[in-house]
C-alpha cells in the first residue's frame, strides 16, 4: 500500500492522477494565490506568547455563529454576498481552538475598508499586518473569541480554499480523523504551539487538492 506523510495511504486521497502532468504543484490545479486554507497569523492568538490550546468540539460554537451572523447582517446588509462559518469550530467532531471563525465575502476589496469603523462599534478590531491581498482581518475579544475575514471576489481564492476545505472534512469522517490526529501530534511534539500552522501545510495542500478534483 502506498504511502504518505500520515502513514499507509488512506482512502480518501485515492484519485486518478494518471493525467496529472509531472511536478506540478495540486494547488496550481486550483488556481489559488496560496493553498493555505488561511495565512500563517490566522492559526495565532493576538497574543502570539500564549500557547495553542485544543478544545473538543462544542455545539454552542455554531450558536454563537449565528448571533454573530445576525450582527454582521446588520452592518454589511446588500454588500455582503455571503456569510459563513469556517474553519475547524465549523466541523463537527473535529478539536478546535475555541475561536469561531466567520468569513464575509464582497464583490469589490476597494469596498472593505469602509467597514472597518462599523465593526469596531461591535468589537472587532481591524489587524492591517495580518490581513493580506485577498482579505481583511479582524479579531473580537479578550482573550480572542471570533476571528473575521473580508474576502474578495475580485481578488484571491480565500473563500474558495476555505469552504473547499470546510466541506470536504464536514463529508470525510476518515479525513477528518486525520486531520484531528495531526492537530494533537503537532501540540503533542510542541505545546507552544509555534510550529502548529507550518505542520498542517502539507495536509490542508492535499484536502485542497482533492476537494478540487472531486467537486
Amino acid at each position: 500500500m502506498a504511502k504518505t506523510m500520515f502513514g499507509a495511504m488512506p482512502s480518501w486521497t485515492r484519485v486518478d492522477t494518471k493525467a496529472e502532468p509531472k511536478n506540478e504543484r495540486p494547488e496550481a490545479n486550483l488556481s489559488y494565490e496560496k493553498a493555505e486554507v488561511g495565512h500563517r497569523n490566522q492559526d495565532q492568538t493576538m497574543n502570539s506568547s500564549t500557547p495553542i490550546q485544543l478544545s473538543q468540539y462544542q455545539p454552542t460554537w455554531k450558536r454563537k455563529f449565528n448571533v454573530e451572523k445576525r450582527k454582521l447582517w446588520d452592518i454589511f446588509s446588500t454588500a455582503a454576498i455571503e456569510i459563513e462559518h469556517i474553519g475547524s469550530t465549523a466541523i463537527e467532531n473535529l478539536p478546535s481552538k475555541p475561536i469561531i471563525d466567520i468569513a464575509v465575502k464582497i464583490k469589490n476589496h476597494k469596498d472593505a475598508d469602509g467597514f472597518i469603523k462599523a465593526l469596531a462599534q461591535i468589537g472587532y478590531d481591524f489587524y492591517p499586518t495580518r490581513s493580506s491581498t485577498e482579505r481583511h482581518f479582524f479579531a473580537k475579544g479578550t482573550p480572542v473569541k471570533f476571528h473575521l475575514s473580508i474576502a474578495y471576489t475580485d481578488r484571491g481564492g480565500f473563500w474558495d480554499r476555505q469552504i473547499l476545505f470546510r466541506d470536504f472534512l464536514r463529508s470525510n469522517q476518515e479525513a477528518r480523523d486525520e486531520y484531528a490526529k495531526l492537530k494533537e501530534e503537532l501540540l503533542q511534539k510542541d505545546p507552544s504551539g509555534k510550529g502548529y500552522t507550518e505542520g498542517k501545510t502539507d495536509f490542508v495542500h492535499q484536502i485542497l487538492y482533492l476537494a478540487g478534483k472531486k467537486g
